[in-house]
C-alpha cells in the first residue's frame, strides 16, 4: 500500500494552505507573536512543534483504544508534556542561546491549542500513519507562518537574517534605517493579518474563477 494516497496527501497538505491552523482557524497566535522577532527562533519553534505534534499524534493514536474516555485529556497532556520535555532538554544541550530566546514558549507547547485539537479531533479516531501525517502537516502549517513572519520582522527590523547582516551598507549610507517597530510584538499581528488578507483574497479569486 502506498504511503501517500489522495486521502493521506490531503491530511498532510491541507493544513499548509486550505485548512491552515493559524490563518484559517486562527489558532496558535500567542506564540506567533512572541517568538518571531528573529528568524532562527521561528525555525527552531517550527521544528519543535512538528516533532511534538507528529509523535504526539502517533502515541495517542496507538493508545486510542485503551484510553478511558473520562481521562483522555489527562493522557494527552502527559504525552505532549513528555515530548516537550525531551525537546526542551535537546535545545538546552545543543541550542542553548536559542532556547533562552524562546524562553517559556517551548514549555507552553503543552497548551498549544493546535496540538491538543489534533489529538482530540484526529488522533483519537485514526491510525498511527494518518495521525502522524496530520500532526506533521499542522506543525508545518503553523511553522511556515512563523518563518514568514520571522523573516520579515528580522529583515526589516534588524537588517539581518539568522543574525547575519544582509542589507548592503550602501543602503545605510544613503539614509536607509532599520524599522525598530518591526521587532515589537504588535507588528507580528500586523504581518499575520497581512498574510490572512492575501490568503483570503487569493482564495476568493480562485473561487470566482471556478464559478
Amino acid at each position: 500500500m502506498a504511503l501517500l494516497n489522495s486521502k493521506t496527501k490531503a491530511v498532510l497538505l491541507g493544513p499548509l494552505n486550505k485548512n491552515n491552523p493559524v490563518i484559517v482557524q486562527v489558532l496558535g497566535i500567542c506564540s506567533a507573536l512572541a517568538v518571531t522577532s528573529k528568524l532562527e527562533p521561528s525555525v527552531v519553534m517550527t521544528i519543535a512543534v512538528v516533532v511534538v505534534a507528529g509523535f504526539g499524534n502517533v502515541v495517542i493514536s496507538m493508545l486510542r483504544n485503551t484510553i478511558p474516555n473520562r481521562i483522555r485529556i489527562i493522557v494527552q497532556l502527559v504525552v505532549v508534556a513528555a515530548l516537550v520535555t525531551i525537546v526542551s532538554e535537546v535545545l538546552k544541550a545543543y541550542l542553548y542561546d536559542v532556547n533562552k530566546q524562546l524562553s517559556v514558549f517551548v514549555g507552553l507547547i503543552v497548551t498549544n491549542c493546535i496540538l491538543m485539537g489534533r489529538l482530540e479531533a484526529f488522533a483519537l479516531g485514526n491510525g498511527p500513519w494518518p495521525s502522524f501525517l496530520d500532526g506533521v502537516g499542522n506543525g508545518l502549517g503553523y511553522g511556515w507562518i512563523l518563518i514568514v513572519v520571522g523573516f520579515f520582522r528580522e529583515l526589516l527590523g534588524s537588517g539581518t537574517l539568522f543574525d547575519i547582516p544582509v542589507i548592503p551598507q550602501a543602503l545605510y549610507d544613503i539614509g536607509y534605517e532599520n524599522n525598530g517597530l518591526m521587532i515589537l510584538p504588535p507588528m507580528a499581528m500586523i504581518v499575520i493579518a497581512g498574510i490572512i488578507w492575501v490568503h483570503r483574497y487569493r482564495d476568493k479569486e480562485l473561487q470566482e474563477e471556478t464559478n
